[in-house]
């Protein structure tokens, strides 16, 4: 009796055979499972860090769209006013700055309206409005420092209370495992100021560019103002002593 191999197509699989598995590897921890767990290994401060930095965040935003969005070519500006000015095109030039949205033309068109006035009322007309802009150049900035400054002391105050705890668990544990103990407390205590310093200097970094572009606006401000102070009274001479040598 022949026996008879069966063909490729005719094996058929026994379903109760057990499949073996093959090993896949240890599974890599995803980026939001590691930062959740640095974050519990921190403890409560961790998440105070967290907060902060997110708000800092926020108005790092909002002052980036503000300030740069308000900020204009001084020089080009100024130049087209001054063109206006001497065609005596006054009002050209206030409609032009009236639709320039920057903080400069604000002020410009303020001290252009005063253009037939006497060199003081245009001069206190326009440190008028150079107080009333300051405020919105500065504002909140101040917060970003301080947010900067309160996130590296509460890193350390949570390295502090870490390890505190951490001596705290080792003076009752086997001395078999005091060192494992505390080299575990230790390194999750440590989380705490490297969160902290990684906010602040962040929060830093983006105080930094912000100051400048408002001391930048803010000088601008200054600088232009002198210089449509002395364009106007320029101007006014020049109306006067045509005015002398038509009569």
């Amino acid at each position: 009796m022949e026996e008879t191999t069966p063909t490729q197509n005719e094996v058929v699989e026994n379903p109760t055979t057990p499949v073996t598995e093959i090993p896949s590897g240890p599974k890599e921890v995803g980026t939001i499972e590691g930062f959740a767990k640095f974050m519990d290994d921190g403890g409560v401060f961790m998440w105070i860090i967290l907060f902060m930095w997110v708000f800092g965040i926020i108005i790092s935003v909002e002052r980036f769209k503000t300030l740069f969005a308000a900020d204009v070519d001084g020089t080009s500006l100024m130049n087209e006013i001054k063109k206006d000015v001497l065609t005596n095109e006054v009002q050209n030039a206030i409609q032009n700055c009236s639709t320039n949205k920057s903080y400069l033309a604000n002020v410009m068109r303020n001290g252009l309206k005063r253009a037939n006035q006497s060199k003081e009322q245009i001069q206190d007309t326009l440190e008028s409005s150079m107080l009333e802009v300051m405020p919105h150049v500065e504002k909140r900035l101040g917060y970003l420092a301080l947010i900067a400054n309160v996130s590296t002391l509460i890193g350390l105050l949570g390295t502090i209370y870490g390890l505190i705890q951490s001596f705290a668990a080792v003076a009752s544990a086997d001395p078999s495992s005091k060192a494992e103990l505390l080299a575990l407390g230790i390194s999750k205590a440590m989380n705490t100021t490297a969160f902290g310093l990684i906010s602040a200097i962040s929060i830093m970094v983006i105080h930094s560019i912000l100051t400048t572009k408002a001391e930048k606006i803010m000088g601008d401000l200054e600088h232009f103002s002198v210089k449509l102070v002395d364009l106007l009274s320029t101007r006014k001479g020049q109306k006067q002593e045509q005015n002398q040598n038509a009569a």
